[in-house]
């Protein structure tokens, strides 16, 4: 045999010590306050746990519209033309499973919500449809599809052992810390060479899949890339995904950009042209804009520049005097 018994009390030390390691791994929140260990992230249920039965079909068809939207639903699609040519996937990795990836961990479990953007209370079916109208530049789809149906079917089951009302740590996308100054597109310039372009293209153009069915590497700018009414045109949103996602397949555990990268291609980024989406009926309430809502008007007296890369402190903290 290969391994002789003399191995066995080096290799139990070694998977001691990582285990050791992942649970002492701390990240910090946007105010930079310690919070509990990496290791009780949530992450979504794999494929193969689907179940196999006439709901499992429908869930399994959700997954696929997740990972291969364009395949679906793009210029070329086989059930509908109406986005992009991105994939969910492509915002929202591993199929909105990955921790701190842009999940679904707390969509089934908090939703239907009410949301400050529209002014309403909305379904699931509602978010869903937002995202098709915003991250992929398209037109909204029945809520009674098969489609519809299918994505919605997804979620739920991804987000059925998560208890009503919670949002599990590692769902969604991880808060930093802000900057003590405004995030500099110069330097996030510098970055996205570094670090980006070799996937995203020179001009954020994006890499196509080989079946030239949708993009293995989304743009990041321009015609076939998110609107202006996109969640990742925030600022941090955006820095909060790249952190911990990017150069992909990087996850939270080892991050190769600091915060301060993070931040400063994010600005890089969102200052490149791109669809725009109407405005006009988001934020009823202005005074529900998030911080970093790069479009006035606002119920602060801070610049539309300064919502827009920062830095972001003050703005926080005036909007909680205001309360």
């Amino acid at each position: 045999m290969y391994f002789k018994t003399n191995w066995f009390p080096v290799l139990l030390s070694a998977v001691i010590v990582l285990a050791i390691a992942d649970a002492v791994w701390d990240h910090y929140d946007a105010s930079g306050t310690s919070t509990t260990s990496a290791a009780d992230c949530w992450t979504g249920a794999g494929p193969n746990q689907i179940p196999v039965d006439a709901n499992g079909a429908m869930i399994r068809y959700g997954r696929d519209l997740i990972a291969n939207t364009s395949f679906y639903l793009g210029p070329k699609g086989t059930v509908m033309h109406i986005s992009n040519g991105m994939n969910c996937q492509n915002c929202h990795l591993e199929a909105g499973t990955k921790p701190w990836g842009n999940n679904y961990g707390a969509v089934a479990s908090t939703y239907p919500k009410f949301r400050e953007r529209s002014g309403r209370k909305e379904s699931i079916e509602k978010r869903v449809n937002d995202c098709i109208e915003r991250s992929l530049n398209g037109r909204a789809i029945d809520s009674s599809s098969k489609e519809m149906r299918a994505i919605a079917a997804y979620i739920k089951w991804l987000g059925k052992e998560v208890p009503m009302g919670s949002k599990p740590k590692g769902s969604g996308i991880m808060e930093l810390t802000y900057l003590s100054r405004a995030a500099d597109p110069a330097n996030g310039k510098t970055v996205y060479v570094a670090y980006c372009e070799r996937c995203h293209g020179k001009n954020g153009e994006g890499q196509i899949n080989i079946d030239n069915a949708g993009y293995a590497y989304p743009p990041l700018w321009g015609n076939n890339s998110y609107n202006s009414g996109a969640g990742l045109f925030r600022l941090s949103r955006l820095a909060g995904y790249v952190k911990n996602n990017m150069p992909n397949p990087l996850n939270y555990h080892n991050p190769e950009l600091t915060d301060e990268e993070s931040w400063d291609v994010a600005a890089y980024i969102n200052s490149q042209p791109r669809p725009t989406h109407d405005l006009s009926k988001d934020w009823p309430r202005i005074a529900g804009k998030p911080f970093d809502h790069p479009f006035g008007p606002y119920a602060d007296t801070f610049s539309e520049m300064q919502h827009k890369y920062g830095p972001f402190a003050e703005i926080v903290k005036a909007g909680k005097k205001s309360k």
